[in-house]
């Protein structure tokens, strides 16, 4: 990819939501590409319209880079148990238009037909005009931790800043609501003279079907896991260690 053809959706914007929902009463069959957050969240969104879909991405499990093992594999069963295909350890090659549909063709030869695509693959931040202005970039736009950038006068908050956590000691760019949120308010408190500190720990969460899970911190599958709770359904409390923390 990129295709431009109102069948496919790079989910990342308001107008994405929008270009889908208003094509979805002509499809019924949807290719999702990406197994992460958006991607499974999308699947169980477009299921409960009464689609078909199927997922297509490159892990051995849904959520394998940031879910413990166990909990991987049994989020994949339980997305197949809902009805979706899983085409696991794949990955999309090409896009071909076919009758009033797409053909989706895959890394091992497969094609499959579909009536519209939807790529929940993440975003990358647009730090172009920041860039031009001569502000610091890498991965987003770097502050301190009043939230300002190397420009006194310029702040920068939410999806595109880069900040340093406490908590986890590194430099960090998160991608959810209660970041930015919380960061949004306390960049608005500083424009106006507060000087806080940034050293909040975001939490995030998703809602998959009649499951769900909150977390907060450094949330990575290739981490030591420690947990209370045997599966998916068993309401639980896990926690990734690295370095023994």
């Amino acid at each position: 990819m990129p295709f431009v053809d109102d069948s496919v959706v790079y989910y990342r914007t308001l107008a994405d939501y929008r270009k889908l929902l208003a094509g979805m009463d002509s499809k019924q069959h949807y290719a999702i590409v990406g197994g992460g957050f958006i991607g499974s969240e999308m699947a169980a969104a477009l299921v409960g319209h009464g689609k078909t879909v199927t997922m297509i991405y490159p892990g051995d499990a849904l959520g394998a880079r940031v879910f413990p093992g166990q909990l991987a594999r049994q989020l994949s069963s339980y997305y197949r148990e809902q009805g979706i295909t899983l085409l696991e350890g794949r990955k999309l090659t090409k896009l071909a238009a076919a009758g009033n549909g797409l053909s989706v063709h895959l890394d091992n030869g497969d094609i499959l037909e579909a009536d519209g695509v939807v790529a929940g693959i993440g975003i990358e931040p647009d730090t172009g005009l920041a860039e031009m202005a001569g502000l610091k970039v890498d991965n987003g736009i770097v502050v301190d931790p009043q939230l300002r950038t190397g420009d006194d006068a310029i702040y920068a908050a939410g999806d595109v800043a880069n900040f340093y956590s406490p908590a986890l000691n590194r430099r960090q760019r998160v991608e959810h609501e209660d970041n930015a949120l919380t960061m949004g308010r306390t960049a608005g408190r500083n424009m106006a003279g507060a000087e806080e500190v940034y050293d909040h720990l975001p939490f995030f969460y998703s809602d998959l079907f009649d499951v769900g899970y909150e977390a907060v911190g450094d949330l990575d599958g290739s981490l030591e896991t420690v947990g209370i709770g045997d599966g998916l359904h068993d309401p639980g409390l896990w926690a990734c260690l690295r370095d023994g923390q």
